[in-house]
């Protein structure tokens, strides 16, 4: 362990494919008992990813150490259920966001505040959510109307790196994240994973230095850099890598178990 390390009050992780397994849908066993240890001794423990609250479905084995979330890239906030920041994309980008759509014939996952539904779906939405991520309670037909009526939080069009290039532009009030080949999250200006770290901290009244955030897609990047220390995982894209300040092994090859143990455990 790094005495000067010693002082880490609380851990990020990004759900897909940094606490699950692409390949097995489940938090490796190491992962469990290493978190659970990290919790024992004190350490807060923080979820940060780019899925909507209603779509993490995957953490159930350590939910209960779980003392927050950054969810939708850092747009909506919460510890112990109670919101600490909410962050919605404008109507007027939102909006664009949907007349592109039509006119492009592309599928967007559009998140409210309280519920989402994907607008123009096609096979590719089974094929990403269902299939790769496993999300299984990704209901079909859900009108928009009541869920545009909501502060709307993060956008996710299923497009390729050519049309994200083409959409942007047209977006004043927006950033864009990726960490899937397929698909791009949409969310506020300036609003992302280390924002959302930033509330967090804030308002738990933890220092920067006192943070440790892992991650292994683009949209970990901002979190990785923010966080004391970054983490990149094993299978993280190279970018992630070169922000990092540290590289552990895979989901699949105890990655967090490994890493906890070389900064925070003794033994």
């Amino acid at each position: 362990m790094h005495e000067e390390y010693e002082m880490i009050k609380a851990l990020f992780f990004d759900i897909d494919g940094t606490l699950v397994s692409f390949n097995t849908h489940q938090i490796p066993q190491s992962a469990i008992q290493a978190i659970t240890r990290a919790k024992e001794k004190g350490i807060k423990i923080y979820i940060s990813t780019g899925r909507p609250l209603s779509l993490i479905n995957n953490i159930d084995s350590i939910k209960h150490l779980i003392d927050g979330y950054i969810t939708t890239n850092g747009a909506y906030c919460l510890i112990k259920g109670q919101v600490i920041s909410c962050n919605p994309i404008s109507e007027n980008d939102i909006s664009t966001v949907i007349r592109l759509a039509d006119k492009m014939n592309f599928a967007c996952m559009v998140v409210g505040e309280n519920d989402l539904a994907v607008y123009n779906s096609n096979d590719k939405v089974d094929v990403i959510f269902r299939q790769m991520l496993n999300v299984q309670n990704l209901k079909e037909n859900v009108p928009m109307e009541p869920i545009l009526k909501q502060r709307i939080l993060q956008l996710t069009p299923i497009i390729s790196d050519a049309e994200e290039r083409i959409i942007m532009p047209h977006l004043t009030e927006c950033i864009s994240s990726r960490w899937c080949p397929d698909f791009i999250d949409i969310t506020a200006q300036n609003v992302d994973k280390g924002y959302g770290l930033l509330s967090i901290v804030s308002h738990q009244g933890i220092k920067i230095e006192e943070t440790m955030a892992f991650g292994d897609g683009g949209n970990d990047i901002p979190i990785i850099k923010q966080a004391g220390i970054g983490i990149a995982m094993g299978n993280a894209n190279a970018s992630v890598k070169e922000v990092a300040d540290y590289v552990t092994a895979s989901v699949d090859e105890d990655g967090i178990y490994k890493a906890l143990k070389h900064w925070i455990f003794s033994d």
